[in-house]
Order: structure tokens, then C-alpha cells, then sequence
């Protein structure tokens, strides 16, 4: 048995039950409502469950053409099915121009579980094609990252407005500080996530009616009708302090967003001129903070790698101490060794956008993680460019997993071709990675080590270098 909910418009009991008993003998359980007026059926049609309706032809105070017209006003698109003693073949055609779905003759109730079937698979057809057109004219309009508006709403909204709706009207222009470094680093999903915590944001300091899209890949854009200077402005303020309560309260990077804001007092201001003046005022913005910006980004990557140095117990700190020790051996100068206790220090910086599933396995890692691996001189060297304070030893960051012979990564340099800071730090680092636990195995005796070093010497390791670092151990 198949369950069913219907109203039925009937005020025959006797009939009532003929059309209960005939949708029974077709295979259907039916959960019910029976009503005689337009009232009962305007209340029973608020209920969203219903399925579809079975209305008797006519009655002495309500008939099915006019159950009819209020189940069209009602919007709802259910199956009408007509169950009468005598119909006119005129009158059927009508109802059926009229939106009705079948009509059945009472002395013919065989006919009503198939048609009831028949309109009910045709209905859920309908409701699938009608969601589909919805869920296309939703992609078409909508960003599918944050829900927002897209560039095309955006820009038709411009147009309908531009003959002077809800003037005095605000724009504003909005852009995600450092985006693009933190996909670099932390990966796309990062950015995504920190695209949509931004769009949050947004949402809660602008009115219901205020239009909210994303316009491009790290960049907003709002229209906010009815809304002077002043008011925008204020605007403006409850979105930077929205921004800064979800730092106060976020450990991770720091959501850092630029803004600017332009308002058309009437419809003789091109709308397009004010978004272009909001996108002006915006890039002001984010040149003045710019530097700022990057370093706060930078600081909390920092931060983040030193949260994962725990788990080698102060790998940074020993490597520091052995670099220094074999700089000044190898008679680097005080800048130079300034930069080597630097980047002793941060030169792993981009793995932080390594998974901790492939940065701390304990087997082997596959070829495809290899490859993710070998990625983090790159990464590391780009986070380094965009702060002033490591743009200095960027390339050292981008060189210090190259080996002496050549056989390194990325550049696949060779002997005095590397830098001897990187060179300084391969054999240091080597040491303290073979020295101490790692997920993947023991750690060696300090004679074990340095035979090890001693081994790869020509190899993987600059052969003088080799010799102080002996000297110095």
C-alpha cells in the first residue's frame, strides 16, 4: 500500500467513502481532511503536506470550478482531480483548461486510483523540474562559495537603480588582505574558509535589504539603498569592528580586510562612477596597510610553525645554536651570520601548508606526498617575499634543500652554486634530524650521526664543511 494525503471536497458522507474504499482497492492508504466550503479549503491548503485534492462537481454551496480558482490563488501546484455524477463533456473541458488534472465519473471509481497515481508521478515530476530552474537561476545569480550574490546580480542591481531608487545610495568595495598568500601556504581550503568567515562578516553589519555579492576572487561588494554619508561611514566602522571581534576570538591567521565607500546622492551620479570611486578609495586603503598587513600575516604563520616545533622538541632553537657554531668557524661576517640565525629559524616556514597527515606519518610517504613535500622551499619563499622583515633571506629559504652535487630541489644547484648559509644549514640540519625522535624512526647516537654526514660528504654535503662541523661537535 502506498500512503497518500488528500483533501477532498465533498459534503456527501456516502460518497465520501466510495472514493475512500475506491483509492484502497487501487493500492493507496489514504490520511485525510474532507471540507464543503472555500474557507474549510483555503485553511486545509496551509498545510504544505497535502498531496493533492479530489473535489465532488457540485455542491449546494461550493463547487469544484471554484476549488478550482482557490487552489490556483493559493500558488500551491498539486494534482485536482473532479469526482461527479454528471458532468457535461463542456463542462469537463473547461475544468481542464482551468487547470484541473482528470475528472471521474462517480459510477466509474475504478479509474480514480490510476489517474490518482498518473498525477501524483506527474506532480513529482513537476516539483523536480521546478527546483531544477530554481537551483539554475540560484548558480546563475549566486556565488557558490558563500551564498552571496554574484558579479552578474551585482551589476543588474546597478542598472535597475540607476534611475534614482533609493537614492541617497552607498557602494561599497571591499577586498581580503593577503588571500592569495594564504592559499599559497595554508592551501585553497583555507582561503575558502576565510572567504566565507569574511562573508559572515559582512552579512552582520549590513541591513536585510541591502545587497551583498562577491565580485571576484578575493573581493566584495555592497549596495546599500537609502544610506547617506554619515550612515555609510558608520557602516564601514560596524564592519572593521565585526572583522576584529573575530580575531580577538580566532587563534589561526588574522582576517585582515580592506575597505572604501563612495555614496550617489541622486540619479545624476553614474552608479557606475560610485563603485569605481568605492574601489579607488578601497585600494588607497589597502597600499596604506599593505606592509601591515603582510607582516600580520607573516607573524601568525610564525606563530603556527612554532606550534608544530613542539613535536621536535625545539628543533628551531638546536639548529640555531649549531649554524651559529659553524658560521662562525667558517668565518661568515656579522650580517651574514644574522641572516643564517634567521632563516635557522624560519626556513621550514612553508611547511606549514603541508597536511599534518603527510608532515608527521610515521611509514614512508607515497610519491604523490613527495611531491607536496618538495613544495615547501617554494611556499616558504613566497611568504618571505611578501614581509620585510624575511624578504631578505627569501632565497635563502627557497635554496636550502639543495645538495651538493646537484641532485637537491627546487633549482637542482651544485656546489658553490648554493649559498653557503644553505650549505651551513643542510649538514646542521641533517644532524638534528638524525639526533632525535621523529615520527618515522629512532634517533641515532651523535657517532652514528656524524658517520652518516661523513658518507654523504661530496654527496649531499659540502666535504670542507663537513670537517669543521666535525671539529666543532
Amino acid at each position: 500500500m502506498s500512503l497518500i494525503r488528500a483533501i477532498i471536497v465533498e459534503d456527501s458522507e456516502d460518497d465520501l467513502l466510495l472514493i475512500l474504499r475506491a483509492l484502497k482497492k487501487g493500492g493507496f492508504d489514504v490520511i485525510h481532511t474532507c471540507v464543503e466550503t472555500e474557507e474549510g479549503l483555503k485553511s486545509a491548503l496551509e498545510d504544505e503536506n497535502w498531496q493533492l485534492v479530489i473535489s465532488d462537481h457540485a455542491m449546494p454551496s461550493f463547487s469544484a470550478t471554484e476549488a478550482l480558482s482557490v487552489l490556483n490563488q493559493s500558488g500551491r501546484d498539486l494534482p485536482f482531480i473532479i469526482v461527479s455524477a454528471t458532468i457535461g463533456e463542456e463542462f469537463a473541458v473547461k475544468a481542464m483548461k482551468a487547470g484541473a488534472h482528470d475528472y471521474i465519473m462517480k459510477d466509474n471509481l475504478n479509474r480514480l486510483a490510476p489517474a490518482v497515481e498518473r498525477e501524483l508521478r506527474e506532480a513529482a515530476v513537476r516539483e523536480e523540474n521546478r527546483y531544477n530552474r530554481e537551483q539554475l537561476t540560484y548558480m546563475t545569480l549566486h556565488d557558490q562559495l558563500t551564498g552571496l550574490y554574484n558579479r552578474i546580480y551585482f551589476d543588474n542591481e546597478l542598472e535597475r537603480l540607476k534611475n534614482g531608487a533609493g537614492h541617497p545610495l552607498a557602494v561599497i568595495s571591499a577586498d581580503i588582505d593577503g588571500l592569495k598568500l594564504i592559499n599559497e601556504t595554508m592551501g585553497q581550503k583555507a582561503g575558502d574558509r576565510y572567504l566565507q568567515i569574511c562573508a559572515d562578516r559582512f552579512k552582520t553589519a549590513l541591513r536585510r535589504g541591502d545587497v551583498l555579492a562577491r565580485i571576484g576572487g578575493d573581493e566584495f561588494a555592497a549596495i546599500l539603498p537609502q544610506m547617506n554619508e554619515n550612515s555609510a561611514r558608520e557602516v564601514v566602522e560596524r564592519i572593521y569592528q565585526a572583522i576584529d571581534h573575530f580575531n580577538q576570538g580566532n587563534d589561526d591567521l588574522p582576517l585582515l580586510v580592506s575597505l572604501g565607500c563612495a555614496v550617489s546622492k541622486d540619479k545624476e551620479e553614474n552608479l557606475a562612477v560610485t563603485l569605481k570611486k568605492a574601489e579607488r578609495l578601497m585600494r588607497l586603503e589597502k597600499q596604506n596597510r599593505s606592509g601591515s598587513s603582510r607582516g600580520q600575516v607573516v607573524s601568525a604563520l610564525l606563530a603556527a610553525l612554532a606550534e608544530r616545533d613542539y613535536i621536535t622538541g625545539g628543533h628551531a632553537t638546536r639548529l640555531q645554536e649549531l649554524c651559529q657554531k659553524m658560521g662562525r668557524a667558517a668565518g661568515l661576517d656579522r650580517s651574514r651570520l644574522a641572516a643564517l640565525d634567521l632563516v635557522a629559524q624560519v626556513h621550514d616556514l612553508g611547511k606549514i601548508g603541508i597536511p599534518d597527515e603527510i608532515l608527521f606519518k610515521t611509514s614512508g610517504l607515497t610519491d604523490d606526498e613527495w611531491e607536496i613535500m618538495r613544495l615547501h622551499p617554494e611556499k616558504g619563499y613566497r611568504i618571505a617575499c611578501a614581509s620585510p622583515d624575511l624578504e631578505g633571506i627569501a632565497d635563502l629559504i627557497l635554496r636550502h634543500h639543495e645538495k651538493y652535487d646537484g641532485t637537491g630541489y627546487p633549482l637542482g644547484l651544485q656546489g658553490d652554486e648554493i649559498p653557503l648559509e644553505c650549505r651551513i644549514l643542510t649538514i646542521a640540519d641533517a644532524f638534528d634530524a638524525m639526533t632525535n625522535d621523529r615520527p618515522y624512526r629512532r634517533a641515532k647516537t651523535t657517532r652514528e650521526a656524524l658517520a652518516e654526514i661523513r658518507n654523504c660528504a661530496g654527496t649531499q654535503f659540502d666535504p670542507q664543511l663537513v670537517d669543521i662541523f666535525r671539529e666543532i661537535i
